[in-house]
Formats: structure tokens, sequence, C-alpha cells
């Protein structure tokens, strides 16, 4: 036997019935983002390596620790797997001129990649699903996305979700609060420990979102980026907070939280839990008006967000709120494999009805007697079997039997139905009763 190969450590495989979820999830968040006007962008997993150095800030902890970036072996081009979305996007809007004809909102779904510690809720290999609205630069802009997370909370029947929200301010704001929290740090260095020390000078907004138990009362006295704004970046700020005030979504004003990427200036916010233990984060996103420009396009705005899926579908296991698998509608029994020239047929003609029909196939081990495959079927979950017996067959029908007691079902007792009026009949499988 051939030595096993298994997945890289941190990269998960998603198998039924676990797929199921993330394809209900999917298909639950395409649908809410669609009604509010984002229309899907994909891009490429492997980029330039250049375009997360000069997007997401050379001393950020994702460039400097955890991108898997590679040299390619033809032609030596640095390249790295997305570790996030934005930058990509942001990318294709400006190598296409996707805003030439006004502002544009994007969503998109799929794999992002980090070098870090698998653990819980944070893996190597992790999914994303994101959203992008560029050329907009009012706070109803920055206030549009936060509601539409918070709409999909209340779609999901998610409870015990907090939104943080707070402002970094323009870039000048931010060079000058930079300033004053290097002074600060540099009269209290004993206190910091490596981690803080180490971004003292290159980025100190961090040291702010520290998790050092040691440090809290620290940063609690650290200067405030409230406190250098402008007039024009509070009166953003506070129409975003008014504006979140007139819907009635409850909010936190968190001057400590910063996010991780240099590109946000603005509002910035999280959506957070206490389900998930340590990995609370489960949205986060804000402002980032300088990217385009950063990425050589023409100066527009932008804001946007992005959940972990690994983390939402965890918070919504813990909360009891995935759906069950789901299950065939009928399971094709076929005893005698001369059937099948008569079998697929049929099947075929039931499914283009819209009917999912599960078909009993011989295996290593050949073609099961009835008595398996009932068990198959039962177990299968489906709501029918179709029987494609001898009798049957030799008089062009198929019995149809219930396996599952339903009030109002369809079809109460085993009946038989036209082999050639498959496609007529099928609908008495899928209705809730039969004349």
């Amino acid at each position: 036997m051939s030595e096993r190969i298994t997945a890289v450590k941190g990269m998960n495989d998603i198998a039924p019935p676990q797929s199921a979820h993330w394809e209900w999830l999917e298909a639950r968040v395409r649908a809410l983002l669609q009604r509010y006007g984002y229309r899907n962008i994909r891009t490429p997993i492997v980029e330039p390596l250049a375009l997360f150095v000069r997007g997401l800030g050379e001393v950020t902890d994702i460039v400097e620790k955890e991108m898997y970036a590679f040299e390619d072996r033809l032609n030596g081009e640095q390249l790295a797997l997305r570790p996030e979305g934005t930058a990509g996007v942001v990318r294709a809007v400006v190598e296409h001129a996707l805003l030439y004809d006004g502002p544009k909102r994007f969503y998109y779904m799929g794999p992002m990649f980090r070098h870090e510690r698998p653990q819980r809720g944070r893996y190597r290999q992790f999914h994303q699903i994101g959203v992008e609205a560029l050329g907009l630069a009012g706070p109803e802009a920055d206030v549009e996305l936060i509601t539409l997370a918070a709409d999909l909370w209340q779609e999901l029947g998610v409870q015990d979700v907090t939104l943080e929200l707070n402002t970094l301010g323009q870039p000048a704001e931010r060079a000058a609060h930079r300033q004053a929290l290097i002074a600060y740090f540099e009269q209290h260095r004993d206190q910091l420990d490596e981690d803080a020390r180490r971004r003292l000078y290159t980025n100190p907004l961090r040291i702010l979102d520290t998790k050092n138990p040691a440090m809290q009362a620290l940063v609690e006295g650290a200067p405030r980026l409230l406190d250098h704004l402008g007039a024009a970046s509070r009166a953003h700020f506070d129409a975003v907070c008014a504006l979140l005030d007139a819907q009635g979504i409850a909010y936190r004003v968190n001057p400590r939280l910063v996010r991780g990427l240099d590109y946000y200036h603005h509002t910035v916010f999280e959506f957070v839990t206490t389900s998930l233990g340590a990995q609370g984060t489960v949205c986060a996103g804000g402002r980032y008006d300088g990217l385009v420009a950063e990425l050589g396009g023409k100066p527009a705005p932008g804001v946007g967000w992005a959940m972990g899926v690994e983390r939402l579908l965890a918070l919504l296991e813990a909360q009891q709120r995935l759906p069950a698998p789901p299950v065939p509608d009928a399971y094709a029994i076929v005893p005698d494999e001369a059937a099948w020239p008569r079998v697929l047929p049929a099947l075929r003609a039931l499914r283009a009805a819209g009917l999912q029909v599960l078909m009993h196939a011989r295996t290593a081990d050949g073609l099961a007697g009835m008595k398996a495959q009932f068990k198959k079927a039962d177990a299968s979950g489906a709501r029918y079997a179709l029987i494609f017996g001898a009798d049957e067959l030799a008089q062009g029908m198929v019995a149809v039997k219930p396996l599952r007691a339903e009030p109002g079902g369809a079809i109460t007792e085993q009946v038989r139905r036209p082999l050639d009026e498959a496609a007529q009949w099928a609908s008495e499988l899928l209705s809730p009763s039969i004349s």
C-alpha cells in the first residue's frame, strides 16, 4: 500500500453533510446581497506580492508574518496567496477601469490564506464573504454596509452579536495621533511587552489592540484618536452614528478598535460575539478612501467588510441555527440489473421535473437485495421509495411507497404510476396533498 497523503495542516476538507451548511449559508447571503444591489466579482487566488505589501502595509502582521509568498519558478515573479479580499478587488477595479461609469458595489466569496498557528476559528486556509462599495464617499455608504450585516444576523436568526464602532480619521490626523502614541509609550517603555516594543516605531496604533492583560491599564491611558480629529472627520463619524440611531441599530464606540490593515481611515467597525471564545469577531470592515490611489488608480473612496465563513458557521452551530442536512425526495430501488434501460429514462424525467432522486446502484459487492436496498432508502431520509420490480415493469409501472408518516402528504399508501408519464406524476411527490 502506498503511503497515505493528508491535507496540509490548517487547510480543511469540507464534505457532506457540512458542505450543505456552506451552500445554505452562501445562498442566503447571496440573496440578501443582491437585494442590496451588490454584484459578484471573482479575483485570482494568486496575486503579485507587491499588491499586499503596498495595499495592506509593509509592517502589518499579515505582510510581516502570515502571508504565503513565493517566487514563480518560470519567470522569477514574486507572488502571494491572497490573505484577504479587498486589495484584489481594488486592483481589479483599477486594472479594468471599472469605475469609469460611476460607483460600483461588489461582493465576493472564496478562500484566503494566512500562515498562522491553526486553531478553532482560525485556519491557514479560511473562507471569507466580503462586500466593497467603491466611489461612494458619504457616511450613508458606511451605514448601508453595517445595516447589510445587521440584516444578515436577523435573517439567520443569530443572537449575541454586538457592533463596535470607531473612527481612524484622515491620514494627517492619524499621523498626529501616531506621534502622540509614540511619545506616550516611550515614557512607559518598561511596561511594554516584546510585541509592543517591536511595533512602537513602525505601527504604534496596533499596540492599542493588545490582548496582554498586563498592558490593559497602560493602553486605557493612551492618547485617543478621537481627540485628534478635525471638524470634517468628526462630522463624518457623527453622521454615521446618527444614521445608525435612526435605524435602531445598537453600537458601542470603542476607541481602541483600530483594525490591522494600513488602508483604513474614517469609519471602522466589528461585529463581535461572546459565543466563540477568543475568536469573537465574525465580521469587520471600514472605509479605505486612499487605497484606490495607492494601487495606481484615480483617487476614489471605498468602504467594505468581510466575514469569516468558518466562524459564522461555528456561531450558527453554537446557537443551533443550522438547518437539517438535505435529503432526497425519493430513493430508486432496482432489484434486477436488467431493469436499467427502463429505470434510467424514468429517473431522468423525474429529475428534470424537479424531483431529487437517489438511485441505488451496484457496488463492488454486486447489486444488493430488496431488503438491503430498503434499509438504504430509509437511511437516506427519502420521503418515498420508487420500486422498479419485475411485476411493475411488466405492466410499464413503478411502485411509489411512502417511507415517512407525513400528515397531509401527497401519497399515504403504496401506489403505482406509469413509467412513461413520470414527468406528469412527479408533482405528486412534491405536492402537500393528492387528489
